[in-house]
């Protein structure tokens, strides 16, 4: 093994030593690993038995546990709380308490292993005030939105990205690449959380959606649209967009069963799919009966999404329920096994595959000298049981070890 370091000396070397990893690409673990880090850096990955005695180096030892990259969770919202009235919470609060509860929704998220989150829906580009400053500890790598762009009183219109007509969205495109934004966000139907927006509802005419996507490519920034209505698919697909977010395929009648043509339209112009998944039970809290009776069809379309090779993410829309706290992200990986991915497959989608939906691949995702020092481990091994990666022993960001807390649902449960 060679461990280079900078020509400026930053202080000691940490060498982790699990029983064994998962760096992020493989397709089996690596048994008895060490792995060196250098500030922020990884800057080697070996065999133990190739481990030379080294100086200034502080070694933690993990037996039993299992070194896994960081998790990627390609769909949060930090401005939202997890509670039972996540946009009247969001309005009680001035900017400063905003913040406050961002940054404590990101340690959540965090301390669970989740290193980098895109977060798909802010109110006044909070998210990319949130990573600039100091919050009193490590924070996941933020990927930033800012306001979702949305129609006049459309989905998330409270969160000030209304703009409607082709000029009208090319300016709020501008206007988002100005503030320094990583993505474009586009209600291109309306949800669930906006009163007198429908999910199966088209909200942009497909001339807008292209003019977005022609306006955001300019400026080099992929777009994903929140997409529920079967038509609003079928438009953004059109439009040209980079990626779909939950991609239901609703209608005025329910949930109906993925058209074909769609889904192959999907998988050929390797559209990403941020599959909406995982949910942590709550007291009380249950999903609305019509919810539960689509759950099946959700199921099937996302299987049949899957079967057809569309490049599928994991985005869990944390933060906008009690059961989709901040730190699900877990939870929505067991959840992606049992529609067919191996455990293998399931790791890559929220660790190498996520970084490169992120544009992040260069520096995320893996266990590599190079990369990022984001690290989780975990007691057990998550290739034979999934759960393991709830069962938190260390996590590292950006090479800085992060105090472990209680789960949501421990502290729920507690």
């Amino acid at each position: 093994m060679t461990v280079t370091r900078s020509s400026t000396e930053r202080g000691r070397l940490t060498v982790l030593r699990p029983s064994r990893l998962f760096d992020g690409v493989g397709s089996a673990l690596v048994e008895d690993p060490v792995v060196v880090l250098d500030g922020t850096t990884i800057v080697a990955v070996d065999h133990a038995g190739c481990f030379p005695a080294m100086e200034h180096a502080d070694v933690v030892h993990l037996d039993g546990a299992t070194l896994v990259p960081g998790l990627i969770d390609t769909h949060v919202h930090l401005c939202f709380d997890a509670g039972h009235d996540v946009v009247g919470g969001l309005a009680r609060r001035d900017r400063a308490a905003a913040l406050a509860a961002m940054a404590r929704a990101a340690r959540i998220a965090l301390s669970a292993g989740v290193t980098t989150v895109r977060d798909l829906g802010d109110l006044d580009y909070l998210s990319l005030t949130l990573r600039e400053g100091d919050h009193g500890g490590p924070l996941p790598t933020i990927v930033a939105a800012g306001p979702p762009i949305t129609s006049p009183g459309g989905h998330c219109h409270f969160l000030g990205g209304e703009a409607a007509g082709v000029d009208g969205v090319r300016r709020a495109v501008r206007a988002h690449a100005e503030r320094g934004v990583d993505v474009i966000k586009v209600m291109a139907s309306g949800g669930h959380l906006t009163p007198g927006s429908h999910p199966h509802e088209a909200q942009f005419a497909t001339d807008e959606l292209r003019a977005i996507v022609d306006e955001a490519h300019r400026f080099s920034l992929p777009v994903t649209a929140h997409a529920h209505s079967t038509g609003a698919i079928a438009d953004a697909v059109a439009a040209g967009v980079d990626g779909l977010e939950h991609v239901s395929f609703q209608t005025a009648t329910g949930v109906v069963p993925a058209p074909r043509e769609l889904v192959a339209a999907i998988a050929d112009r390797r559209i990403d799919v941020g599959a909406t998944l995982g949910f942590v039970a709550h007291p009380g809290v249950e999903p609305p009966p019509a919810l539960r009776a689509a759950l099946p069809m959700l199921r099937e379309n996302l299987r049949r999404l899957i079967d057809a090779g569309a490049p599928v993410v994991i985005g869990t829309d944390a933060g906008i329920a009690p059961i989709k706290p901040h730190d699900v992200l877990p939870r929505a990986l067991i959840d992606l096994a049992e529609l067919g991915p191996t455990s293998v497959q399931a790791l890559r989608t929220v660790t190498s595959h996520a970084a490169g939906v992120l544009g992040l691949a260069h520096r995320k995702g893996r266990l590599a000298p190079g990369y990022d020092a984001d690290l989780l481990a975990v007691d057990g091994d998550p290739l034979a049981d999934l759960s393991a990666l709830c069962r938190v022993r260390a996590v590292y960001a950006k090479g800085v070890a992060v105090p472990i807390q209680a789960t949501t649902e421990e502290r729920r449960l507690s």
